[in-house]
């Protein structure tokens, strides 16, 4: 009776953590073999820049800027989480307020209020993707210290805008990353 249970564990065991783990790597290689990797995106000379899956922070004026991010010191993969922060918490006020404050001052040129995606963090805190209008709301800024006219920077946003997941998932969404690095592929920032 015992060796025949610790035999049907060891099979188990092997089933479960050799067997199964190689079958599904080799479907999702084979199957989708982008999101199977991470979801990299590359330089023009191949070096891994990051994950399109994953938000990182931008802070100069020629790029793109995603959502405030609660995780860890920003966009800290290994401290995924949100904030937490009830609607009546002052640091969540205090940090809204200072974002709304610098956003105005680097942004003196958009038009309209301040996007909400740019003022609230998300759920898990590494969103790598804002609305369209977030977008848009920032091209000023990002044409001008670019050296282009805003209406070359807003044709490429159009591009790079990925619509509902099968036609009704989700919201349309440009992804913060590939949009940077396509920026600098077409309007190389002056150095």
């Amino acid at each position: 009776m015992l060796l025949s249970s610790i035999r049907a564990t060891a099979v188990l065991l092997f089933l479960t953590c050799a067997v199964y783990p190689a079958v599904v790597t080799a479907l999702a290689q084979v199957a989708a073999p982008s999101a199977a990797n991470g979801s990299l995106l590359r330089a023009d000379d191949g070096t891994v820049i990051g994950s399109s899956l994953i938000g990182q922070s931008f802070t100069s004026s020629g790029y793109l800027q995603g959502r405030p991010s609660a995780a860890g010191a920003g966009y800290d993969a290994g401290a995924s989480s949100g904030s937490n922060l009830g609607v009546t918490s002052r640091k969540l006020a205090d940090r809204r307020a200072a974002d709304l404050t610098r956003l105005r001052a680097e942004n003196p040129d958009a038009t309209g209020p301040v996007p909400e995606p740019l003022l609230a963090a998300s759920g898990s805190g590494l969103d790598p993707e804002v609305p369209p209008e977030a977008a848009r709301w920032q091209i000023p800024r990002i044409a001008k210290a670019r050296g282009v006219e805003a209406s070359r920077v807003e044709a490429m946003l159009d591009e790079q805008i990925v619509g509902r997941d099968m036609g009704i998932l989700g919201e349309p969404r440009v992804n913060v990353l590939a949009f940077n690095l396509a920026l600098d592929r077409r309007f190389p920032a002056a150095r």
